[in-house]
């Protein structure tokens, strides 16, 4: 690919440049737009390819064509020539290579700019385009993050593990966020997570989100997507997420100002029938570019330093953005193109047909799959300790639950979606990154949740009539995995536990594992 910079040197003459903007780049501050100049052309495009080839939450779709829509006119509002190809344009070629060689034959542009996508199956694609459409394409860094890949290559190289913790001090003293000095952090603490993992009493209040309505763009953007992509899973009714940057920073700063103040300690918590709790939500609009990373580190720190947050819940959420964010990326793209193949506890047991429909007694599981049918969300605990505690204990296909999370999530993209269930959900990757499998019994969710209170099993039942599933699916996974967990030293006390179990136990432990997991029907509900 080539470098060009945009001017043609021997006749004095500025060239035409074609710059092709993605879906989740729509910030004015993508290195593809960072030196626009007039007679440059801006493309953007919607194509069936990228809505099908998992098939995405009808939110998600809807989101980003919307988000898409509203970003487009910014730019010509400013005064940049947007070329936009909608879905529903009757030469839509379908696909970015389709699009960007049928814009080409329009604009004949003297060179191509694009950002680096998110994803290793769409860089790849880029790196046909140039001998495709016989145009120089210039490949700039997505230096919206805050560690480039070049970085991470760099910390990966000089640690002996790729640990969460190492990289994110790091990460906070290269940024300054939240340190006294060069290299102390405030509070003389790096990490306040122990002091973040409260139940929800019943007696406290949730905060009053702001709604935000569609207008005339988001809702023909809904229709839309009704219309063509209607088999797919989830629900758009009662959508009110932003979809422009005016509403991402209004969200943004409404979380600071109400939310984030208690969003530390009971950012573990789990409430029926409440899915935002004191979460921020912010995920989906920092994925797709409304809303940039540092401003909303910037907006939490300056909460803190004014008095008006607790240091928890502040060094909770930027951890989540300079350390888990950022450390997940890396892991992707150093991995790639192999990582997505990982499954190191050799499982392969179907995804059961409640993962679409959220029929199931356990209430856990209804609850929070349920929550993700009708918001594309459900926050980390959710993902991480119900459903993703789930298909590990159950010994699910590893590539079957990157598909679903990929499918269902209106914030996922492979590079933040892989890692997440390869390392962290399945420990498919054999702990790169993870120093122990995320697996627990159902007495954890009780702690945490009130949605034991509503289901048929009891997390204090081990065995028998009325025993939550948990509970012995959590041993079953252990002794299934011993020659693989054993010399796991965060197992120790487990395994010890295990093996003074009586033999006849340990029996009817599996017993009722196996039954229980014969018994899911899959594959017939998607």
């Amino acid at each position: 690919m080539g470098n060009e910079r945009g001017r043609d040197a021997g006749r004095g003459k500025r060239s035409r440049t074609l710059r092709f903007v993605l879906g989740d780049q729509l910030s004015r501050d993508v290195s593809s737009l960072r030196d626009l100049a007039p007679g440059d052309v801006v493309l953007m495009a919607e194509v069936s390819e990228e809505a099908t080839y998992v098939r995405h939450h009808k939110r998600k779709i809807a989101f980003l064509f919307a988000a898409m829509r509203h970003f487009a006119e910014e730019l010509r509002t400013d005064g940049i020539q947007v070329d936009y190809v909608r879905l529903d344009a009757s030469d839509n070629g379908g696909s970015f290579t389709a699009e960007l060689e049928r814009a080409v034959a329009r604009h004949r542009p003297d060179r191509i700019i694009v950002t680096e996508p998110g994803e290793w199956r769409v860089l790849e694609m880029m790196r046909t385009w140039e001998g495709i459409t016989g145009v120089p394409v210039e490949l700039r860094p997505d230096d919206r993050f805050l560690a480039s890949r070049d970085d991470f290559e760099a910390y990966a190289k000089r640690s002996k593990g790729l640990r969460l913790e190492h990289f994110y001090r790091e990460m906070r003293i290269r940024t300054g966020y939240l340190m006294a000095g060069e290299r102390e952090p405030v509070d003389g603490r790096w990490n306040f997570d122990e002091d973040n993992r409260r139940p929800l009493p019943a007696k406290v209040e949730l905060p009053q989100r702001p709604a935000f309505p569609p207008d005339d763009v988001t809702t023909e953007a809904i229709a839309l997507v009704e219309q063509r992509f209607g088999n797919h899973f989830g629900s758009l009714s009662e959508f009110d997420y932003p979809t422009t940057r005016d509403d991402a920073l209004l969200y943004l700063r409404w979380f600071v100002r109400e939310a984030l103040p208690r969003f530390g300690a009971y950012q573990d918590a789990m409430r029926q029938g409440a899915p935002l709790l004191f979460h921020s939500h912010l995920s989906a609009l920092m994925n797709c570019g409304l809303l940039n990373p540092r401003e909303c580190c910037d907006e939490a720190e300056a909460a803190y330093r004014r008095g008006d947050a607790p240091i928890n819940a502040v060094e909770g959420f930027i951890r989540q953005i300079i350390g888990w964010r950022e450390f997940i990326r890396g892991v992707y793209w150093l991995h790639m193109p192999g990582y997505g193949d990982e499954n190191a506890l050799e499982a392969t047991r179907k995804l059961p047909d409640f993962f679409w429909t959220g029929n199931t007694d356990l209430n856990c599981l209804a609850q929070s799959i349920g929550e993700t049918r009708d918001n594309a969300y459900a926050h980390h605990i959710q993902r991480l300790m119900v459903i993703g505690n789930f298909c590990l204990i159950a010994g699910l296909n590893p590539s079957e639950v990157q598909e679903w999370y990929l499918v269902v999530y209106h914030d996922a993209y492979e590079w933040v979606e892989m890692p997440n269930v390869v390392g962290i959900i399945l420990h498919a990757d054999g702990g790169l990154i993870a120093s122990k499998p995320y697996a627990a019994s159902g007495s954890y969710i009780d702690r945490m949740s009130d949605y034991c209170r509503s289901c048929r099993y009891s997390p204090k039942v081990k065995l028998g009539e009325g025993a939550c599933p948990f509970n012995y699916l959590y041993w079953d996974f252990l002794y299934r995995n011993r020659e693989r967990l054993a010399g796991n030293r965060r197992l120790d006390r487990s395994y010890q536990t295990l093996d003074r179990m009586a033999e006849d136990r340990v029996a009817a432990i599996r017993r009722e594992a196996n039954a229980f997991l014969d018994a899911l029907p899959s594959g017939g509900a998607y």
